[in-house]
Formats: structure tokens, sequence, C-alpha cells
């Protein structure tokens, strides 16, 4: 619209009595057009105020008295004044989990039946029809300053609503991985049922409870789904997994933890997250020293063998310093030599041959170091219990990179 409005021709007579009679006709409009709204929206629910006025109807009315008035303190160019109501309307519609696509269709079918009617009052006061275009126009205009206010409360509701929802969310994830009493608890069942209802969770009969490294300080929490519980207020945040077996659960995982690193623990009874926790957290710190793999989600399931020999550092290095005793005189690289025969004919339980291509080193090389095995441990290498422990220890050393990896 230009500097020059085409009210300004319009005589002010003429202007008042447009006015007065649309005025007159506020109260009627608002109802229609709350009618019409609910027809076209049957399920929309009519709160109403401390005075028992329908709060939609009062903002309906407002909003039509607000417009008409201006036109003559504006001189035909309406301008938007500020109405809480409808910043509360849109805090009203997103907590009933209402689309915004939906609230903007109740407001064009209300300017739609507003302008019928003002357009039938301007015929009968003959406003000309550029003033009446110039209407329309500012009526579009102050139905975009409503829409505004509206998405501004519903905006603040969804982030009350989100806000609400991670705050009952961690309250489950806590719950599910707290030590308790008996696995069968039916007061932890209870429990954990009434947290997960306050978030439409249901309850899976097995979980996996995943420990999460940060790719970096303001890094975005991982799409993982609406399933998957996430609690990103750790340092280390946290992930519940219900049915981790379930059909496209992994794949799912996979996609979703791009860019993250972190262990998620075995599948478990519901109650007993706690363990999958435990596995997972033991995981996560043998990355961190470089001995599992970093940069991907790991399954425990895939690294038994290190959490079972690697954690318990103090028990295996005693064991390890009695078992490896005869190899004290030996020099480092001869130590090593023979550390790596004796494991690998341990796991093969085979003769120089198979022990050599393991090692990929020459037949009479093995027989050799066979000799000064035997020399150095004497009968207990055919001690069944022994061998049992010297295939832990070893096997330990090859985890932690300090014997080679065998040839396949």
């Amino acid at each position: 619209m230009g500097d020059c409005s085409a009210w300004e021709d319009v005589p002010r007579l003429q202007v008042r009595q447009f006015t007065d009679r649309a005025m007159r006709e506020v109260p009627s409009l608002a109802q229609e057009i709350l009618d019409g709204i609910c027809r076209e929206h049957p399920k929309l629910p009519l709160l109403v105020d401390e005075s028992g006025e329908l709060i939609a109807l009062v903002g309906i009315r407002r909003a039509l008295e607000d417009f008409v008035q201006h036109l003559v303190l504006a001189e035909g160019r309406p301008h938007h004044v500020h109405l809480e109501v409808f910043q509360e309307f849109g805090r009203g519609e997103g907590l009933h989990g209402r689309s915004l696509d939906s609230l903007q269709a109740m407001y064009r079918l209300g300017v739609r039946l507003a302008w019928r009617r003002l357009a039938e009052i301007g015929q009968q006061v003959c406003i000309p029809p550029p003033a009446m275009y110039e209407l329309a126009e500012s009526g579009f205009a102050f139905l975009d300053g409503l829409v505004d206010q509206t998405v501004r409360g519903y905006a603040e509701a969804a982030a009350r609503q989100a806000g609400e929802r991670l705050r009952l969310q961690r309250k489950l994830t806590q719950a599910l991985i707290a030590e308790h009493g008996e696995p069968a608890d039916p007061v932890h069942t209870r429990s954990l049922a009434e947290h997960a209802a306050r978030i439409g969770w249901a309850l899976p009969e097995r979980v996996a409870v995943g420990v999460l490294l940060r790719p970096g300080r303001e890094c975005v929490a991982p799409a993982v789904g609406q399933g998957v519980l996430l609690d990103m207020e750790n340092e280390q945040p946290l992930m519940i997994v219900p049915d981790p077996a379930l059909a496209g659960r992994p794949e799912l995982l996979r996609r979703s933890m791009k860019g993250w690193s972190g262990a998620i623990g075995p599948a478990v009874a519901l109650t007993e997250a706690a363990k999958s926790l435990r596995w997972a957290g033991a995981a996560v710190r043998l990355m961190e020293r470089g001995l599992l793999p970093s940069g991907r989600l790991l399954h425990c399931t895939e690294y038994t063998e290190a959490l079972v020999l690697l954690p318990p550092e103090e028990l295996i290095g005693d064991l390890t310093r009695r078992c490896l005793a005869p190899l004290a005189d030996c020099g480092p690289t001869q130590g090593r030599r023979l550390a790596e025969t004796l494991l690998a004919w341990l796991e093969t339980r085979g003769g120089a041959p198979e022990v050599a291509a393991r090692l990929g080193v020459h037949p009479q090389t093995v027989r050799y170091r066979m000799r000064q095995i035997r020399e150095l441990w004497g009968d207990e290498v055919d001690d069944p219990d022994r061998r049992f422990e010297l295939e832990l220890v070893l096997r330990a050393q090859r985890l932690r990179g300090e014997l080679s990896e065998p040839i396949r």
C-alpha cells in the first residue's frame, strides 16, 4: 500500500457510518466465525475464561473490534495491536497437539467470513471499490500479525513440552539403570511403568544400555527415534534401546549414530538394565585407553574376550607375573617370540607346521622355540589348568598390543 490511502478520499461521515455498522455487527460476526471454525474443526476444545465467556469468542471479537476501530484512528489503514489472547490461544493449541497448519486454516476461514460481512456493509454505505480493496489488503496484513502472536505462543508451548518430556525421560532413564534388589521386584516394576506412562513409552521385555562419547561440546543429539531413550545431561550421554534385536533396530542405530562413538551393552531383562550399563561403561573406558576401536558404536557382545580379560587388571597382572616368571631371564625380543609361539601352540594344539603357519615362520624355528619353552616350563605345559592360565594371560597381552596378532 502506498503513502496515499484510498480511504482519504472517502468522506469522514461515510467512514463513520461504515465503522459504526461494522462495530454493531461484531458480536454476531464473531459468533458466526466461531461456529464456522467449529464446523470445520469439530474437535476444537472451547475453554472459558474467569467470567464464563468462551476464550476463542473473546479473542475473535477483540480482533474484529481492533481492526474496525483503527479504520477511523488510522484513516483507513488498520495496524495490528498485540493481543495476548492470541498468544495464549497458540499456547493452548500447541499443548493440545494441533499443528500450525490447522491453526492457520482456522484463521483463513475467519478472514473469509469477516471479509464477506464487511464487503456487504461497504456496499450498504457506498464505500468506493478502491477503498474496499485496500481494506482487504489491510485485513490480510492484520491477520499476519495475529498469526505471529499465535505462532509465538505455539512455539513457547512446544518448547515447554519438549523440556518437560526430556525431564520425564531422564527420570525414566535413571529409574531403569538404578541398582535395586530382586530383579522381579514388583515395586520397582510398577515404578518403571508409571514413569514410562508419563511419556507414552511402551515397556519392552528387554533393553540394552549404551554409553556415548560426544564428538564435540556443541554436538547435536543423535536422531535415534522416539522409541530409544536418550539422557544427554551426562558428560557421557546414556542411551536405552528397547528390544535391541527387533528387526531393523541395529540398522537404525548404525545410521543415526553416524559421527558418534560409544558402546552398547548386552541385551538384558528390563529390570536388569544396570548390568548392561556396567558392560557398556567398561567398554567405553577401554576405548578411551585405545584398547578397543573408537569412532563408532561398539556392541559389547562382539568384544567379549577383551571385556572379560582386560578390565580386571590387578588379577590378570598378578597371574601374568606368576605364569610368565620363566621368561624373566630372557631378553625382551626373545621373551616376546617365545610367548607368541607358546600362545599359538596353545590355541592350535597342533604340530610345528600349524604353529609355524599361524606365526609366519619356518617350522624348524617353531621346533627350536618349543624346545626352549619346555626347558623353561617343564611339565607345566602339559597340565590342563596351567595351560588354561597361560592362554588367559597371553591372550590378555595380545589384546593390549604386547604380542603380535596371528596370521589368519
